[in-house]
């Protein structure tokens, strides 16, 4: 009896802190639950091993999400891939920064491999995915510097030669942090450089 009686606490206790009031028109309301109950979970974990001095609470959470999401870079018939560049045949280039509020993330997450394959796909583009450096040990403006300095060595002569670029057809894009960031080193390039679209 005792140990229904503790069975039933515990999933009602699990059922209160999974469930999340949410619109009626959410498609799978479980799995968006189920979601959130686990980032939450992730972040409270990060701030008891901050806490207890073992690490700052943004390294647990980049150990986890990339434990989840880095992948080897691999080539396919439709995309040549190198630690540096995604390469198609035509010759356009994307200089991609990706997301994560500065302190998160990756260039080679599964996530953001798979848009910069879609971008080099569906644009016949060269596409550079940048990874710069992190939250806590990089303050901001450092994440700007090191995507300012990757967009101008890419846009060194040398480089669009390499890979046979028209400088006249290149643009920055990303997404969240890196939005903001393509948003600043298109209006810093375009004041020393060739001009670049922002995308």
């Amino acid at each position: 009896m005792r140990l229904r009686l503790a069975g039933a606490v515990l999933l009602s206790a699990a059922a209160y802190y999974v469930y999340l009031p949410l619109p009626s028109g959410v498609s799978e309301p479980w799995k968006l639950m189920l979601l959130d109950a686990l980032f939450r979970s992730f972040m409270q974990a990060s701030d008891v091993a901050h806490a207890l001095g073992v690490c700052h609470r943004v390294h647990l959470l980049n150990q986890v999400v990339s434990w989840v999401e880095v992948i080897e870079a691999r080539s396919c018939p439709a995309v040549h891939v190198t630690d540096s560049f995604r390469r198609a045949e035509e010759l356009k280039e994307v200089i991609y920064f990706h997301g994560g509020g500065w302190a998160l993330g990756s260039g080679r997450m599964r996530s953001y491999d798979l848009l910069c394959r879609k971008m080099a796909e569906d644009l016949d583009a060269v596409v550079m995915s940048v990874d710069y450096r992190l939250a806590p040990e990089a303050v901001f403006p450092d994440q700007y510097h090191d995507a300012l300095a990757a967009s101008r060595a890419f846009l060194s002569t040398q480089i669009l030669e390499r890979y046979s670029i028209d400088p006249e057809r290149v643009c920055v894009s990303g997404d969240s942090a890196g939005g903001n960031l393509a948003a600043a080193v298109a209006q810093e390039v375009n004041e020393t450089n060739a001009p670049l679209i922002i995308m």
